[in-house]
């Protein structure tokens, strides 16, 4: 038996971790569940730490960690959220950020030419160094003087080995994404990563944009990828620009991965929402197709397969919540995916 932590979080992650538990139950596989609803905002609040070395201690017990959502407002200017996210990226070294993008119904693409809709791609993002690795500071602070750095921190091992994964990972091409024309030493890195491994992978075909230019190409014609290996910051932001063209982030899934070790976070991407909390219209798909990623990971295939194609037949039946054009409550979309696992 897979032994999972919870983690329901704030806001909306409560309710769309219920969703996912349910779904994970209907589908009958061998799950058990340590549920951590106490690491929260709340418990910041109280006590200055949300997530203590012994929660630490129970994730590191499990085969992986789900996440509903951290983050509330009032605690924008702490730390409470990074030290929930980086923490368990920085402990259990989920170097590999895997954020799959699937235009799951033509009608949810914001694009007018419909020959080039059918985004199917990974952004395989670098989740432990570059811009959000913190290093920097801020010198005569609140001052006319202040100085501000941020590092742009990137390894040879730690591009290598996003670079290896993201070659691995992919059907028929590993496009690299970088500004090597404007920040040139971590870019003459990245791509001399991705030259080695290239040469290890044949079979893959290689190719290479800038930032700006991989976002235009996105837009005009999001079809051509499949996969993007990128830094922390520029998969952070082309992440959520494919998933605006998959039909928005509540059809996000992610997952945050140590493939050394076969441990993953999996979490939806569409934070907590605090304004749609407790008013029954969160979209559960997102956490759904997590919990999906969550079985592939474990190596469940086929409740995975289920998964997701009780997930389009929701959506191609119009049964979503007013995000996607529908009509139904979080409890109603849950209901009819279940109904949907055949």
């Amino acid at each position: 038996m897979h032994v999972i932590t919870v983690i329901p979080g704030d806001g909306i992650g409560p309710e769309v971790i219920d969703s996912a538990l349910e779904l994970l139950d209907a589908l009958d596989v061998d799950l058990s569940f340590d549920i951590l609803d106490h690491v929260n905002a709340a418990r910041y609040r109280r006590e200055g730490c949300a997530l203590s070395d012994a929660d630490v201690a129970r994730v590191a017990a499990s085969d992986g960690l789900l996440l509903g959502a951290v983050g509330t407002p009032e605690l924008e200017d702490t730390d409470y959220v990074r030290s929930v996210l980086l923490r368990l990226r920085g402990d259990f070294d989920l170097y590999a950020n895997y954020r799959p993008v699937r235009l799951w119904h033509d009608r949810l693409s914001p694009l007018r030419d419909a020959a080039r809709r059918a985004i199917d791609c990974v952004i395989v993002r670098e989740n432990t160094e570059g811009l959000y690795s913190g290093v920097g500071g801020n010198l005569r602070a609140s001052s006319r003087m202040e100085v501000a750095i941020d590092a742009d921190i990137n390894t040879w091992h730690g591009v290598s080995r996003i670079m290896d994964f993201a070659y691995q990972t992919a059907r028929r091409e590993v496009c690299l994404v970088d500004k090597a024309n404007a920040v040139r030493a971590g870019g003459r890195l990245w791509q001399q990563c991705q030259r080695t491994c290239a040469q290890q992978h044949p079979e893959i075909s290689s190719t290479h944009l800038y930032v700006d230019a991989a976002a235009m190409n996105l837009v005009t014609d999001p079809s051509a990828f499949d996969v993007i290996v990128t830094s922390n910051s520029y998969g952070d932001i082309l992440s959520d620009l494919a998933a605006a063209l998959a039909g928005g982030i509540g059809l996000a899934p992610s997952a945050s991965l140590n493939p050394a070790t076969n441990f993953g976070l999996y979490e939806p991407v569409h934070g907590s929402a605090p304004d749609l909390a407790g008013k029954a219209v969160a979209n559960p798909l997102a956490c759904l197709l997590t919990a999906a990623l969550l079985l592939r990971g474990l190596g469940l295939a086929a409740p995975a397969d289920a998964t997701e194609a009780a997930v389009a037949g929701a959506i191609a039946a119009g049964r979503v919540t007013p995000d996607l054009g529908g009509t139904l409550s979080t409890r109603e979309v849950t209901s009819a995916v279940l109904a949907g696992l055949g």
